[in-house]
């Protein structure tokens, strides 16, 4: 619940909460309403009675440290706060109250440190901001104080129950936020905030459709609504929609040509359109424009090392990259991302001081989860290169579970669509739709398992003077989400079903559709593209409805390989099977079903290309591949590790050396630990 320090001084009231109220939590609310009549003393008694079964409990701690700064009692407050500091180290109103206590004790760089951290850490907090505007004002900062006067000015005007679930969110607490922020909505109607809000929550939690309508209806009515307008942007760009971000993002541009947020977007987008080589300069102007050793200038450098990093790796400029990554871990040293990316490039090896510092954030309280798990997996790396195996798999196992621990992945999904997938892309389906969709001949479809072999087959078609590269392209997927609806129904999907509705129009529409959005990600202009999307092979039969001259290619890599190598990677987003031996075997047994399954009802139609293969014969592979695309044969498809283009995948630097056979069985060094995997795909898959 969020805590009553957020609004020491306000008349906000606090809503009734919607979700189910525990016998704690009722006993918490109670100790509020002793706040609420002044009986602070009463508060902290109730409080610490109830720490002693509860000690990390958050709103107990937070109750008694209030209580005792409204008793004048402010060594004990700090006292309190550096236990909630123990247990709950990013907490927002840890922040906002111990700055208030600073200020009780007339320390003004110390209060502003922390009311800033708190105001940082969420922004709906009111207190926080109308105490640094002062803060600012006697200390002589006035643009910063003016700055807190406006946010100040912007909380207050708004609805006190839109406010409280904007803490709430702010706090984490996004399923009380989202259902008291619909109650508002349905009370009293459409309000901007409420919807961005809403929007916020959406585009947190995926549902990027929802949350794409909901600002355009937010700008509909307020269209100078710069902060809903940046945040449209960041929707767009997580919908890979980069000319309708960018469109959208010009009024901020037009107004604020040299703002930080709105440069990164704008470089963001052309990093989507492919335009690597234009935003390393300008993540190097912005970071010769951030100097200064604050919080905020460190956090900021090390984001903008980070993607400076990331696209001086896809431009093959590997050392600079290592660089750039090197000074974000400097910046910040619990900084996963910047760590996981250097052990991502697979050809870097750490020092010793490096994996030192490593297992140190590691295991720091202060370090949040997302950066704890990155460290798992780079220090993993890490210690693999250095020939620790048991260390090494211990801290990978490590890293798996805490992943899988937040991920949600649910098996049965996948399990139940390649059921209906087999149900309803039967032999009579097909012949029934012969010649429907576009005949359009441009996509080359590589798919398949991560981890198998796909950037090779992906750096070989795009040596070829005929064919484009791209990257791994949504666009399927989108047409995928449109078919399945809004209202998902895991048990009884509405996708593959809906394929049998559709008549040969529709069919076609879908194939202009493909091609026209993947066009903006063919900018050589050549005749054949590759989208390399890996989970479009759960959606064969679709492809081939809409796109019926478009060609498959499955990249194919032994069982025991592929999964151990999936099971070491850290994905940016989805893949969520690859965080468990029994979630990743049964992922590929259940792939294995489905791609048989299209090699029946479409005979000939996907070429199989074992990743094995292409390591032994190198030519004889490129050749066929080729013939499979009609392409002619061109020996730099041989030399493909010469060719110069962006690659953004796990394995850029592998497909820029030349062919090798070192990574085939690396699996092998783990065997000890990897058991349970041969079990789980069984003996066909993983024979001894």
């Amino acid at each position: 619940m969020a805590t009553q320090t957020d609004l020491p001084n306000s008349d906000l009231p606090r809503p009734s909460p919607l979700l189910p109220v525990s016998p704690l939590e009722a006993e918490v609310s109670a100790l509020r309403e002793l706040q609420a009549k002044g009986d602070h003393l009463g508060a902290v008694e109730g409080a610490n009675r109830l720490l002693k079964a509860h000690p990390a409990n958050r709103d107990l701690l937070l109750i008694a440290a209030h209580s005792l700064r409204m008793d004048q009692q402010i060594a004990a407050a700090l006292a309190t706060l550096a236990q909630l500091a123990e247990h709950h180290p990013r907490f927002s109103q840890l922040f906002l109250e111990r700055g208030l206590c600073h200020v009780a004790r007339r320390d003004a760089p110390a209060a502003i440190a922390d009311l800033r951290m708190a105001v940082l850490t969420n922004p709906a907090l009111i207190m926080g901001w109308r105490m640094l505007d002062g803060l600012f004002r006697m200390t002589g900062d006035t643009a910063s104080a003016d700055l807190a006067a406006k946010h100040f000015a912007h909380l207050t005007s708004i609805p006190p129950p839109i406010v409280y679930a904007k803490v709430l969110f702010g706090d984490g607490e996004v399923d009380e936020a989202e259902m008291q922020i619909r109650r508002f909505l349905l009370d009293f109607g459409d309000h901007p905030e409420g919807m961005r809000l809403l929007a916020q929550i959406g585009h947190m939690r995926n549902v990027l459709d929802d949350a794409e309508a909901l600002y355009e209806g937010v700008l509909a009515m307020v269209p100078d609504h710069h902060e809903a307008r940046h945040e449209y942007v960041q929707v767009l760009i997580a919908r890979h929609k980069f000319p309708q971000a960018r469109e959208a993002l010009e009024p901020l541009l037009k107004r604020e040509p040299h703002n930080h947020a709105h440069r990164t977007q704008a470089a963001t987008i052309k990093v989507g359109l492919g335009d690597f080589a234009s935003v390393i300069p300008e993540y190097r102007t912005m970071l010769a424009e951030s100097p200064g050793n604050t919080i905020e200038a460190r956090v900021r450098r090390a984001d903008l090392n980070l993607w400076l990093g990331h696209a001086l790796k896809t431009e093959a400029l590997t050392d600079e990259a290592i660089d750039a990554y090197m000074a974000a871990t400097a910046d910040r040293p619990d900084f996963g991302d910047a760590w996981w990316s250097l052990a991502n490039l697979k050809t870097y090896r750490f020092s010793a001081q490096s994996i030192a510092v490593m297992q140190e954030q590691l295991d720091a309280p202060a370090t949040a989860e997302v950066d704890r798990i990155h460290i798992a997996f780079a220090l993993g790396k890490a210690l693999e290169d250095a020939g620790d195996y048991a260390a090494s798999w211990a801290t990978y196992a490590r890293g798996n579970a805490m992943h899988r621990a937040s991920n949600g992945y649910l098996p049965d999904v996948f399990e139940t669509n390649t059921r209906e997938q087999k149900r309803v892309c039967n032999p009579a389906f097909f012949a029934q739709r012969a010649a429907w969709g576009l005949d359009d001949p441009a996509p080359i479809f590589v798919l398949g398992l991560p981890r198998s072999g796909s950037t090779l087959i992906e750096q070989i078609l795009a040596s070829h003077s005929m064919v484009e590269g791209t990257q791994e392209l949504p666009d399927i997927q989108r047409i995928v989400h449109e078919l399945q609806g809004r209202e998902l129904n895991f048990d009884k999907p509405l996708y593959p079903g809906s394929l049998e509705e559709l008549d040969e129009g529709a069919v076609r529409r879908f194939g202009e559709q493909y091609i026209a959005d993947t066009m903006p990600n063919r900018i050589l202009g050549r005749p054949y593209f590759i989208d390399k999307m890996p989970n479009n092979f759960r959606h064969v039969g679709l492809i081939h409805l809409i796109l019926p001259n478009a060609k498959i290619i499955d990249a194919r890599r032994d069982a025991m390989s592929c999964c151990f190598s999936n099971l070491k990677q850290l994905f940016a987003q989805g893949q969520e099977f690859t965080y468990g031996i029994e979630d990743i075997a049964r992922y590929y047994r259940t792939y294995i079903e489905l791609m048989d399954h299209w090699d029946a009802v479409l005979p000939g139609r996907v070429l199989r290309v074992q990743h094995e293969d292409v390591v032994d014969d190198l030519e004889g592979s490129v050749r066929r591949i080729l013939d499979y695309c009609g392409l002619p044969f061109e020996p730099a498809c041989i030399e493909f590790h010469k060719t110069k283009r962006a690659v953004r995948t796990p394995s850029s630097e592998q497909v820029r050396q030349p062919i090798f056979r070192d990574g085939l069985d690396q699996w092998k060094k783990f065997e000890p630990w990897l058991e349970p995997l041969r079990e789980a795909l069984g003996p066909e898959l993983a024979p001894r």
